[in-house]
């Protein structure tokens, strides 16, 4: 098999990984091709929900449904086969006692469970393995999963949406709507992609936001976080949505309204900081342990601030208008510097037109260096 026929198949595998964006997580977004020797297309398939099919299980499946054998096949996966016994069975397993002769990794598996070990298990039994292409490509669709894995924290990205001048509000605090609604349906997607959603208490108190997935169709919603030192979060919010995972973290106890949050259905946790804050860091640290990978933040300048002070994004989403507000809100409060040196530096990843408005991904130099 010629090497661009190898792209070509394993191209195949992380569109099918990309179609589970919104599906997979805690798990990463996997996908599957499994060809003959000669190079017809056998069976394919992607990662489903966590406890449900993985990508190598539904391949297989689907070339059994049409009737194929894979006795000889090679298999092009986006990330090296699982070993263990976790929600489901290992997928390296599942290839060998198909009759898988080959397979082809876009990149290696960063679980301390897995990494190295489906491969040593496939080769100990002859099959034969490679690693690459679409390495960076898996990554990057899987970054949270990496960062949790590697970092032990979440891939943690600040979406913004402001004026051309930085103004996320007026000085009101007025700020429905300053993006186009091309731009808000963006939003949600952001939203949708992630395994959780922060905001602040000043966001609670001032919006009463439900921060929930509405313009994209999704198969489910994201776990919401809620930074609030003094347990302030009103019992009547509307982010009290039935069967949504609601998670605050508090920094001052306060017993007879942690009890009711909790009969709320709410999780209370407190990790308090200096001057009565939540420590933030130690947030990011078990968000990760409850098996958060990208955690999308949706907050005010104040928590903004405080979160890019402490140096926690990794990367922004920013929405800009073609409008001018002046004096208003700006996107963080943090500062003031005193050279320019200290500000953050950024690289900018992609822009694109949504509507009237462009949305700009930038992210923090060297940070997915992990």
């Amino acid at each position: 098999m010629t090497l661009p026929e190898s792209n070509t198949f394993m191209q195949q595998a992380l569109a099918l990984a990309a179609q589970s964006l919104l599906l997979t997580s805690p798990n990463p977004r996997v996908g599957c091709v499994i060809t003959s020797p000669d190079g017809q297309l056998l069976g394919q398939g992607a990662t489903q929900r966590a406890g449900a099919a993985h990508a190598e299980v539904m391949a297989l499946r689907d070339a059994a449904t049409h009737g194929h054998s894979v006795v000889g096949a090679t298999a092009y996966v986006t990330l090296e086969p699982c070993s263990h016994q976790g929600r489901t069975g290992p997928c390296c397993d599942a290839l060998v006692a198909a009759g898988i002769k080959k397979v082809v990794a876009a990149i290696g598996d960063p679980n301390p469970l897995v990494t190295g070990n489906g491969f040593a298990r496939l080769r100990a039994v002859g099959v034969d393995v490679s690693v690459g292409p679409g390495g960076a490509e898996s990554r990057e669709l899987n970054i949270g999963f990496f960062s949790r894995m590697l970092r032990k924290t979440p891939w943690v990205r600040m979406k913004l949406a402001a004026s051309l001048d930085g103004k996320t509000a007026l000085d009101n605090g007025l700020s429905q709507w300053i993006t186009s609604p091309a731009a808000r349906t963006d939003g949600h997607a952001w939203r949708a992609r992630a395994c959780a959603v922060l905001t602040g208490i000043g966001t609670v108190l001032a919006d009463n936001p439900k921060l929930d997935v509405r313009l994209v169709d999704t198969p489910r919603q994201p776990t919401l976080v809620v930074i609030d030192s003094r347990l302030e979060t009103p019992l009547d919010a509307a982010l009290f949505i039935p069967g949504r995972t609601l998670i605050i973290y508090a920094a001052v106890p306060h017993a007879e309204k942690q009890a009711a949050l909790a009969a709320l259905g709410a999780t209370v946790v407190l990790l308090p900081g200096p001057n009565d804050k939540v420590d933030l860091a130690a947030m990011l640290c078990d968000l990760a342990r409850r098996e958060v990978n990208e955690l999308h933040v949706e907050a005010g300048e104040k928590l903004n601030g405080s979160l890019i002070r402490e140096g926690l994004v990794d990367e922004f989403v920013v929405y800009l208008a073609p409008k001018l507000i002046g004096q208003g809100r700006g996107m963080a409060h943090f500062g003031p510097l005193q050279d320019l040196a200290q500000a953050v530096p950024l690289e900018f990843k992609s822009t694109a037109m949504l509507g009237p408005d462009l949305r700009v991904v930038a992210r923090v130099c060297g940070r997915d260096v992990f």
